[in-house]
């Protein structure tokens, strides 16, 4: 079988090391299944997309939307090397999975926009999917509501005009999108369980997400969270594309 890729974004290795485990944990995959590429090190090698089953892009601190002055040397370059890829990824169709920084990386890609309007505190959410969510090859193995985690400044304002919506929350109408037959992307974290996320928020509890002095609660919170499943979507996204 021919490896998944995963790009992170996150500078710091215990996040990084975690994202890593996560993604190849519920995705059902051996460690030389998954190969991870760390964006944030230095810049994104030459690829042959030819030689993946498939693409995964993680969380991240970066926010797409951050004003452009804003935002440091390493991040214009990662969203640079990230469109420069996703100009080829999309128009082969090749498999490919955003997860929170994906999704607005993917949607601002194909013509969405992005901004701080539905942005969701870190918790649990109940997500219901749409027919067409139902529908999916991948989606379609979740139930038709289920809660998942979150945890966003930002999100999909504007949907892509040819993308169609697979799932949504109430505090944020775009949780998971297609474009073509096999690019998926979702706000929420498919690779969490509730100690994935338990150690991601002790990690960046100084980031904004919630006042530091917060942690506590917020973590008492989450270990009381019923979040079982949307790892079953990596299982399904691999199963599917695995080749």
């Amino acid at each position: 079988m021919r490896p998944f890729l995963l790009l992170s974004t996150r500078a710091d290795a215990d996040a990084a090391a975690g994202e890593y485990e996560a993604f190849r944990r519920f995705g059902g995959l051996a460690h030389d299944g998954l190969h991870q590429i760390r964006l944030e090190q230095g810049p994104l090698p030459a690829l042959d997309l030819a030689q993946w089953s498939g693409v995964v892009v993680g969380g991240s601190p970066f926010c797409t939307s951050d004003p452009e002055d804003e935002k440091s040397d390493v991040q214009r370059r990662v969203e640079r090397e990230l469109a420069v890829l996703l100009d080829v990824v999309a128009e082969r169709d090749i498999p490919f999975l955003g997860a929170c920084y994906g999704i607005g990386t993917l949607g601002v890609h194909q013509g969405g926009v992005v901004d701080r309007t539905y942005g969701e505190p870190v918790g649990a959410v109940p997500v219901t999917l749409t027919a067409d969510g139902r529908a999916d090859p991948v989606f379609g193995v979740l139930p038709p509501v289920f809660d998942a985690f979150v945890g966003h400044k930002e999100a999909l304002a504007q949907t892509p005009p040819h993308a169609v919506v697979l799932a949504s929350s109430p505090g944020c109408p775009v949780q998971a999108f297609r474009v073509r037959r096999n690019l998926y992307a979702t706000q929420f974290h498919p690779e969490l369980d509730v100690p994935g996320i338990v150690d991601r928020v002790r990690i960046y509890s100084g980031a904004g997400y919630f006042p530091a002095d917060d942690l506590e609660r917020v973590v008492d919170a989450l270990q009381t969270s019923h979040v079982v499943h949307p790892p079953r979507l990596l299982t399904a996204f691999v199963h599917r594309y695995a080749r």
